[in-house]
C-alpha cells in the first residue's frame, strides 16, 4: 500500500440535463477522467471524482418551452438518465450532484456573495438584447448570429462553436432572438462583472510561462489566443427567471450566470461527498498538496482555463488547476454528432442492444480517443475491434489459459519447475508494464496506455503459442507445469492492470481466477504486478473459464446503421418539408419603404476567400455605379472562380457594415431551392448592363 498517499481533486464536466449522454461525451471527458480516478486509487492514492448535473443553462429552458413543462421537470426527468448510464458504464464518480441542490445554491452564494464583498466586481449598466415580442432579455443561448470573428452564421451569444471563441451577444453581426425569431433591441439593465482583464499578469505568468510545456497544445493554443487579444469583463449575472438568484439587494429577477454558477459545483459536490463521508471538503480545493484536474472537451477550455482560474484567484483561498486535459470532438459515421438530428448512439440504448457489453465500447471509444483532432466513430471499426482485438487477443488468451488448467490440473495452479531463459525473459517484460501503462496514464495518453495493457495480452499469447503447452503435456510434464504457472501469472496481471480501462472485465477475470473470494485478492495489487514473483500461487484453485467477450455479427452492426440511415432520412424529409413550405407574411409595410430599397445589376469581378473563414467571400463588384467591396457569406456554396463574371442582384444603399475588418458596402440577394442550396436572386438581366435598376 502506498505509504505517503497523494491527494486528488479530479472533476469532469457537468453535463447539460437537456437530453442524454452519448458517445461523444464517454469518449471525450468520463472515460479518460474514469480511467485516471480508478488508476490513481489502484496506487493508493485519495481521491475525490466529482461531477454532477448542469441544470440552470439556458438550453434547459429552451427544452422546457418545446415540451410545454417546467424547467425542474426537464432536469429532473434527465439528471436520472445521465447518472444511471454513468453508473451503468462503470464511471466511479465518488459524488454525482446537481446544480439545483440546496448544498450547491449556498455554495455559489456563498462564493459570489464573498467576492462583491470584496470588491471583486464591477457594477454596469449596460444595453443588453432585449426582444419585445417575448418582454424578455436574451440570455448567451436564446441569440443566433453571426461570429464577429470567422462569420459563422449560426453562433450562440456566448460562443461560436464554429470557432471555439467566447463573446458577449451583443458582438453578434445580425444578431435574432431564437424565441421569436425577431431581430432583437438594446434596452438597459444593470449587471456585475468579473474584471477578467485585471488578471490578464497572472494568466500569462501561470498559462503561458508555467504551463507551456506540460498542457496538451490544444489548451495551451486556445488560452494564449484568447490571452493574446486581450481579455475583457464579463457578465457574472444575467435576466432570467431561471437558476441561482443573485444574493445582493437591487438584483431581484436576476440569476447567475450559468457560466460563472457551474464550476462552483465541482465544489459544491466536493462539499456534499465530504460531509456524507465524513471528511473535511477544504484541502481538496484549498492545500498545495493537492492535485486538481478538469477533464472536459474542447468548448469548454476557456471557462476551465481562464474564468474558473480568475474566479478562483479573485476569491484567494484555492488552488490552480494542474491540468487540464481537453479532448477534441467525436464524429460518427462521417458526420458531426448531432442530438436534435438524432445522430447519434445514445448510451441507455447502446446498453439494451448490447447488454452487458459496456467494456466493448469503452475499449472502442478509449482506442479511438479524440485526444489529439476529431476522430470518428463507425459501426464497422467497433465490430473489428471487438472480434479482432479483444475476443480474438485478450478474450482468447484468458480462455486458453483458463481451459488448459482445467484440462491438465483440475482447476489448480500447478507448481513450477526450473523457469528457461525464454520463461524468465516474459516474466521480465510483464514486471515492466505497470510502469509502461502508469507512465501513459499519467500523461493523459489513454490511447497508448491502452495499447500497451493488449501487449500485455499478446506477450501471452505469443508465450503460449511458442511453448506449445498442449504438445509438452506429452512429453515433458514438468516443462509444462511451468509454462501454465508462468501463462497464470499473465493472467492475474491483466486482472489488475485492465481495471482503469475495463472494470467489468476486470472483475470478471478476477472471479474466473478466484481471486476475490480467497484473499488472493488482497496480495495483488498494481505495484505487485512489478515486484512479486507469484501473483497466483501453486495450490490456489481457479474457477471455471468463461468468455470474456463474445463476437458482435453482422447482423447487429447492420441493424445500427439502419438506424442511423433512418435518421438521416427522417431529416431529409423535415428539410424538403422545411424548404418547400411557404415563409408566412412578414409585417406590412409602405409604399414608401419599399421605393426606399435601390437594387441593381452588377458583375462580379473578382472573388476570393476570406482568410480563416469558412462560409465568408470578398467580391469586387461593379454596380454600374462604381466597384466596391462586398462580403457574402457562400463560400460554401460557390467557389470563387465560378461566380466570377456573373450578373448579380445588389442592394446598394445597404449601410456599410464591417466583416473581420473588411468593409462590405452591400449586399448580393439570394435564396434557397427546394435542395437547401444557395441560388443568386436573378430577374431576367439579358440585354441589361451594369447600374440598371431592379423595380
Amino acid at each position: 500500500m502506498n505509504q505517503n498517499p497523494k491527494r486528488y481533486t479530479i472533476t469532469a464536466a457537468l453535463p447539460y440535463t437537456n437530453g442524454p449522454v452519448h458517445i461523444g461525451h464517454l469518449a471525450g471527458v468520463y472515460v479518460p477522467s474514469d480511467i485516471y480516478a480508478r488508476f490513481q486509487r489502484l496506487q493508493g492514492n485519495d481521491v475525490a471524482f466529482v461531477c454532477g448535473s448542469d441544470e440552470h443553462g439556458v438550453p434547459i429552458t429552451i427544452k422546457a418551452k418545446k415540451e410545454g413543462i417546467t424547467p425542474q421537470q426537464v432536469v429532473d426527468k434527465y439528471h436520472a438518465i445521465i447518472k444511471q448510464s454513468f453508473e451503468d458504464f462503470g464511471i466511479t464518480f465518488d459524488n454525482y450532484s446537481r446544480t439545483s441542490a440546496k448544498v450547491h445554491h449556498d455554495t455559489a452564494s456563498e462564493f459570489f456573495k464573498k467576492l462583491y464583498d470584496d470588491g471583486k466586481f464591477v457594477e454596469e449598466v449596460t444595453e443588453q438584447l432585449y426582444d419585445p415580442e417575448a418582454n424578455q432579455f436574451l440570455a448567451d443561448r436564446f441569440i443566433v448570429g453571426t461570429c464577429p470573428k470567422c462569420g459563422f452564421e449560426e453562433s450562440y451569444g456566448d460562443q461560436c462553436e464554429n470557432c471555439g471563441t467566447s463573446h458577449n451577444a451583443t458582438d453578434l453581426i445580425n444578431p435574432k432572438s431564437a424565441i421569436s425569431g425577431n431581430t432583437p433591441e438594446l434596452k438597459e439593465t444593470k449587471h456585475w462583472f468579473l474584471p477578467l482583464d485585471q488578471y490578464e499578469p497572472f494568466l500569462k505568468e501561470w498559462v503561458l510561462k508555467s504551463h507551456k510545456k506540460d498542457w496538451k497544445t490544444n489548451v495551451y493554443g486556445q488560452c494564449k489566443s484568447w490571452i493574446d487579444d486581450g481579455l475583457r469583463p464579463r457578465a457574472v449575472t444575467r435576466d432570467l427567471d431561471w437558476g441561482i438568484p443573485v444574493p445582493v439587494e437591487g438584483a431581484e429577477g436576476k440569476v447567475l450566470y450559468v457560466w460563472f454558477d457551474a464550476p462552483i459545483g465541482y465544489i459544491s459536490a466536493t462539499k456534499e461527498w465530504a460531509a456524507r463521508e465524513g471528511k473535511d471538503w477544504e484541502p481538496y480545493w484549498k492545500s498545495e498538496d493537492t492535485k486538481l484536474l478538469h477533464f472536459i472537451g474542447k468548448d469548454n477550455i476557456v471557462f476551465h482555463c481562464i474564468i474558473f482560474p480568475s474566479m478562483l484567484k479573485a476569491d484567494g483561498s484555492y488552488i490552480m488547476p494542474d491540468n487540464v486535459p481537453a479532448n477534441e470532438f467525436l464524429n460518427l459515421e462521417g458526420n458531426k454528432i448531432s442530438t436534435s438530428k438524432n445522430w447519434a448512439v445514445w448510451l441507455h440504448e447502446y446498453l439494451e442492444e448490447f447488454p452487458n457489453q459496456q467494456d466493448v465500447l469503452r475499449y472502442v471509444l478509449t482506442a479511438n480517443a479524440p485526444e489529439t483532432k476529431d476522430n470518428d466513430f463507425t459501426w464497422a471499426d467497433f465490430q473489428q475491434r471487438n472480434n479482432s482485438e479483444l475476443v480474438a487477443i485478450f478474450g482468447n488468451f484468458i480462455n486458453r489459459v483458463t481451459v488448459l488448467t482445467h484440462k491438465y490440473y483440475d482447476g489448480v495452479v500447478p507448481a513450477p519447475s526450473s523457469f528457461s531463459e525464454v520463461d524468465q525473459q516474459t516474466l521480465k517484460e510483464l514486471k515492466a508494464y505497470p510502469d509502461v501503462i502508469a507512465s501513459s496514464i499519467e500523461r493523459y495518453r489513454f490511447r497508448e496506455a491502452q495499447a500497451e495493457l493488449m501487449n500485455v495480452a499478446r506477450l501471452g499469447n505469443k508465450y503460449l503459442a511458442d511453448e506449445e503447452p498442449w504438445k509438452t503435456i506429452k512429453t515433458d510434464e514438468a516443462r509444462t507445469q511451468t509454462v501454465m504457472y508462468v501463462a497464470l501469472q499473465i493472467a492475474a496481471a491483466l486482472a489488475v492492470l485492465s481495471e482503469p480501462f475495463l472494470p467489468f472485465t476486470s472483475r470478471k477475470l478476477k472471479d474466473i481466477l478466484n481471486v476475490t473470494l480467497s484473499g488472493v485478492e488482497g496480495s495483488l495489487s498494481w505495484n505487485s504486478v512489478s515486484t512479486d514473483d507469484t501473483l497466483v500461487p501453486n495450490g490456489h484453485t481457479i474457477n471455471k473459464s468463461e468468455l470474456l467477450f463474445s463476437k458482435i455479427e453482422d447482423e447487429q452492426v447492420q441493424h445500427q446503421l439502419d438506424k442511423l440511415a433512418a435518421s438521416k432520412k427522417a431529416n431529409a424529409s423535415e428539410n424538403t418539408a422545411q424548404a418547400t413550405t411557404v415563409t408566412p407574411q412578414k409585417d406590412m409595410i409602405q409604399f414608401d419603404d419599399f421605393t426606399k430599397l435601390d437594387m441593381r445589376v452588377g458583375t462580379i469581378l473578382e472573388a476570393e476567400k476570406m482568410p480563416k473563414t469558412k462560409k465568408l467571400l470578398v467580391l469586387k463588384v461593379d454596380t454600374g455605379i462604381d466597384v466596391r467591396t462586398i462580403v457574402s457569406g457562400i463560400a460554401e456554396s460557390f467557389t470563387p472562380e465560378e461566380i466570377v463574371g456573373k450578373q448579380v442582384t445588389v442592394l446598394v444603399n445597404l449601410a456599410p457594415r464591417a466583416l473581420r475588418g473588411v468593409e462590405s458596402q452591400g449586399m448580393i440577394l439570394m435564396t434557397e431551392n427546394p435542395d437547401g442550396k444557395l441560388v443568386f436572386v436573378n430577374p431576367d438581366t439579358s440585354g441589361v448592363g451594369n447600374g440598371a435598376t431592379i423595380n
